[in-house]
């Protein structure tokens, strides 16, 4: 784990590590940061924080083996909740239009 500095004011700096990429996967999170208006580094914490939820919910799944059910069930169940209703048995009354002519 890596040393906690304090800043200025006091109060523990986050911990900070250090990373070696290759120059082609620089580049293209790089070019990832210019086009979200961040920092490199900001770029990196957002990716890296996306892959350990991403990896967290995949593990969770894995010991759960119902979650991915329960989650389809859900979704079936809201879809089937927001669906509009159909009728129930016939209509009562039927108006049947003459055709003009």
């Amino acid at each position: 784990m890596p040393t906690r500095q304090t800043s200025s004011s006091g109060r523990p700096k986050s911990p900070r590590i250090q990373v070696v990429l290759p120059e082609e996967l620089c580049d293209r999170l790089s070019a990832l940061a210019d086009t979200e208006s961040r920092t490199l580094s900001n770029m990196a914490k957002v990716l890296i924080q996306q892959g350990v939820e991403r990896l967290e919910r995949l593990q969770a799944d894995r010991e759960v083996p119902s979650a991915g059910t329960d989650r389809f069930r859900q979704v079936l169940e809201r879809q089937q909740r927001d669906a509009p209703r159909r009728l129930r048995g016939a209509p009562k009354r039927l108006r049947l239009q003459r055709p003009a002519g």
